[in-house]
């Protein structure tokens, strides 16, 4: 170095920058290759290598930053490209994605709390009133002082115009300079000025170092929520008449609004379905059993799902309610019962205008009608007009097929049989619907002739990849999304391009389809089950190794070029059948990131040929696990746990297998078609007992005291979908007295006439006689 210190400072300088610049250049050499294929490796790299393939990227990890914004108005969910600037919008130098997250679907770490939310929400309704309290994360603002503030949202607009639009906008603040101590509470006044024509909203805690009302600032909102704490003078008066009003204005609105009920999917008919049909139906987290059945909005229901996809043109929702029986509720016999949703709660694409904006349409129109007629007022029946309860007359469950242990097939129509081949195989492939359902499959040990499922990878039509497939150690399965790592840390749910994804567990993923096809993976001792949904939709448009769904057995598997096996009991000529949906480098989905997978699947046949599995269980009583094949292995399926145990050498494999072979069988049983008869109704002045109106049900029928019962008192739904015996009608006594006295005159009335005629007819007789004698 120079003595000079002015030069020194100056070659120091110059040092520093030299070294910024090889750090910028390290750093845009790295993010100029992701997501770009590269020659030395065969994935798409993500910055962090997925296994060991593009090792040279793994140091790069410490240049990723992971950030949160939490917004209020999610105009759309699911991850949103973005593009980042550091000189106030000049040029744009940085690109990632967003994942956008429906706030009922959001870890509640991430939210401000409201403290009895149903007491903020009944607030000045009788015998509700005092002190509200919210709390919060401090972490979530990073200031000393905080300020409190209410924003609203409304929709304006002709609907289903293009004029319908939705508006987000700060209202007033509750506390301003209010320590950041984690907790906030107030005495709620009436809303001044036109303040309290907001109805929904949401509160706001950011740093007092921003003016009121700014937007795009670090904060923590609270849930979305009916603001009755903050309605006019005139709630509070008189609540009960205020909400009829109301009620009343958005029973004239539906009246002109046109008619969804038609375009939505029918309920289940049991709660089993409902659980079981995962393609097309999810958890409603308002009235969860796993959780406790809190049903607020649903009494006497332990639990609720929705229909996962909208209604195709006016993005409706669906949403089915169960009581502990496991019997649909409707609302035409409960308060409690299934509601239809004109605006679907987790919102549809092309989402951004109502009614398709998440969460916030199905409150606009869906559930603060709710309010104004069931909860402030006790109106419900001009709530039911318009949101009755879908029966499930016009439900088809969905077929079910599966692949577990090493590896067995059950096709669609409960055809059985191993495929052991080692390779990447076409599981379902739809030309009609444009689903493709891949699966690759590896030797079990390095030493064992057997194979089992390692990745699941999938498509419909234009939407990302997803592949679901074992990661080292074969304890969890990690998930790829067009071939870059999802995390599920702070979320289980994720609206992706054509599908949505729920992962609660390490071990459990399940994909679902606009088709309303669904894929459910499990981790199993280190196995993998897959088991694929399809509905009716699907009927004649299978083909591959869970074979062509038709509910003919007999033409299950078809090999690729359209023959049919002919010996479905010999295993050679099964292996050749599924050696014949090998897949081709072109119509792989399938991520290759490491030496392995490249030199084994992608740069290799994608059927070894090599490898000749063991068809045959051997039997040999010497075998040291021939015993503990014998105790675990039992009953239906058993020849699987067998394969499994004795050919894979693995007990825990076959109690694996057993239970997913167990599982699947219960699937099937719950997935079973349910007749109904639909809802019958009581008779005018009478009642009935029984709420559940499937074949076999009985309905009880019954007059009122004073009234007199005609046709059936007891009605049975009957296997041709029609309830037995007569309309029942429910008569006044007097009526009925009357009735019979009338009778009994018109008789009377009818024999003298009789008589008097016969009388007159003698007679005449008598006068002809004497007058010709």
């Amino acid at each position: 170095l120079p003595c000079n210190p002015a030069q020194w400072l100056f070659t120091l300088l110059k040092a520093a920058l030299y070294f910024c610049i090889f750090i910028k250049m390290l750093y845009n050499e790295v993010y100029s290759n992701c997501g770009k294929n590269l020659d030395s490796c065969s994935c798409h790299t993500t910055c962090t290598s997925l296994a060991n393939c593009c090792a040279d990227y793994k140091d790069s990890v410490e240049l990723i930053r992971t950030g949160h914004c939490i917004s209020p108005l999610l105009s759309e969910t699911g991850w949103i490209p973005f593009e980042i600037s550091s000189d106030n919008g000049t040029t744009f130098t940085r690109a990632g994605t967003w994942l956008s997250v429906h706030t009922g679907k959001l870890d509640s770490k991430f939210k401000a709390i409201l403290d009895n939310s149903t007491k903020w929400q009944y607030y000045g309704t009788p015998n509700v009133g005092g002190t509200l309290e919210m709390m919060w994360n401090t972490s979530l603002v990073r200031a000393e002082k905080v300020n409190i503030e209410l924003w609203g949202y409304r929709e304006t607009g002709e609907p289903y115009t293009e004029y319908w639009l939705g508006e987000w906008q700060y209202l007033y603040s509750l506390a301003k300079d209010h320590p950041n101590n984690g907790s906030f509470s107030f005495l709620p006044k009436p809303a001044e000025n036109s303040f309290s024509s907001w109805e929904l909203g949401s509160v706001r805690v950011s740093s007092s170092s921003h003016p009121d009302g700014m937007w795009n600032v670090q904060a923590a909102w609270t849930e979305d929520h009916a603001l009755a704490w903050h309605l006019e003078e005139n709630f509070r008066k008189d609540s009960a008449g205020w909400a009829l009003e109301k009620c009343l204005a958005w029973d004239e609105l539906e009246n002109q609004l046109p008619n969804f009920l038609s375009e939505i999917i029918d309920c289940p008919c049991t709660l089993a379905q409902a659980r079981a049909d995962t393609g097309r139906f999810h958890t409603d987290y308002g009235c969860d059993i796993e959780k406790g059945s809190v049903c607020t909005y649903h009494p006497g229901s332990v639990h609720c799902v929705r229909a996962i996809q909208a209604s195709p043109k006016y993005g409706a929702g669906q949403q089915c309610c169960y009581d502990s029986t496991g019997a649909q509720v409707l609302t035409a016999d409960s308060i409690g019962g299934s509601t239809p949703d004109r605006a679907h709660d987790w919102g549809s694409p092309p989402y951004k205008k109502p009614p398709r904006i998440p969460g916030l349409s199905h409150w606009i129109y869906d559930v603060l009608s709710f309010y104004y007629c069931c909860l402030w007022s006790d109106n419900c029946h001009y709530y039911f007009k318009h949101r009755s309860s879908s029966d499930c007359r016009r439900y088809k469950s969905p077929e079910s097929a599966v692949v577990f242990g090493d590896p067995h097939f059950i096709t669609f129509d409960s055809t059985s049989y191993s495929f052991n081949g080692k390779g990447e195989y076409t599981l379902v492939t739809s030309a009609e619907k444009q689903l493709t359902i891949q699966g690759r499959t590896q030797p079990v040990t390095e030493t064992t002739n057997a194979t089992k499922l390692s990745s699941v990878a999938m498509r419909e039509a234009s939407s990302d990849i997803i592949e679901v497939r074992l990661v080292s150690g074969n304890s969890d399965l990690e998930v790829l999304l067009n071939q870059k790592t999802l995390s599920f840390t702070e979320q289980t749910w994720m609206d992706l391009n054509g599908a949505f994804l729920f992962s609660p567990t390490s071990t459990n993923v399940t994909v679902m389809f606009p088709s309303g096809a669904g894929v459910e993976v499990r981790q199993r001792e280190g196995n993998m089950t897959t088991t694929v949904l399809l509905p009716e939709d699907f009927k004649d448009a299978t083909l591959g190794l869970l074979g062509k769904m038709n509910g003919d057995a007999k033409d299950d598997l078809v090999f690729s070029n359209g023959s049919i096996v002919q010996n479905s009991s010999n295993p050679e000529e099964l292996f050749s059948f599924g050696a014949s949906w090998a897949i081709t480098n072109e119509s792989a989905l399938f991520t290759y990131d490491s030496e392995y997978l490249l030199e084994t699947y992608y740069h290799a046949p994608r059927h070894d040929t090599s490898f000749i599995p063991v068809f045959l269980v051997p039997e040999s009583p010497d075998d040291p696990l021939a015993n503990q094949a014998a105790t675990i292995c039992s009953g239906e399926g058993s020849q699987f746990c067998r394969y499994d145990i004795l050919v894979g050498r693995s007990p825990r494999t076959g109690k694996a297998t057993r239970m997913s072979f167990q599982s699947h069988v219960s699937l099937v049983e719950d997935l079973k078609p349910v007749l109904s008869c639909g809802w019958l109704s009581p008779p005018d002045n009478g009642k009935k007992e029984g709420t559940t109106y499937l074949q076999g049900a009985k309905v009880r029928l019954s007059c009122n005291e004073g009234y007199n019962l005609k046709g059936s008192a007891v009605r049975r739904c009957q296997a041709d979908g029609q309830w037995s015996g007569e309309e029942t009608r429910c008569n006044t006594a007097g009526i009925v007295a009357g009735s019979v006295i009338g009778a009994l005159t018109l008789i009377v009335i009818i024999t003298v006439i009789v008589l008097h005629s016969r009388k007159r007819k003698r007679y005449s007789k008598i006068l002809l006689n004497l007058i010709s004698g």
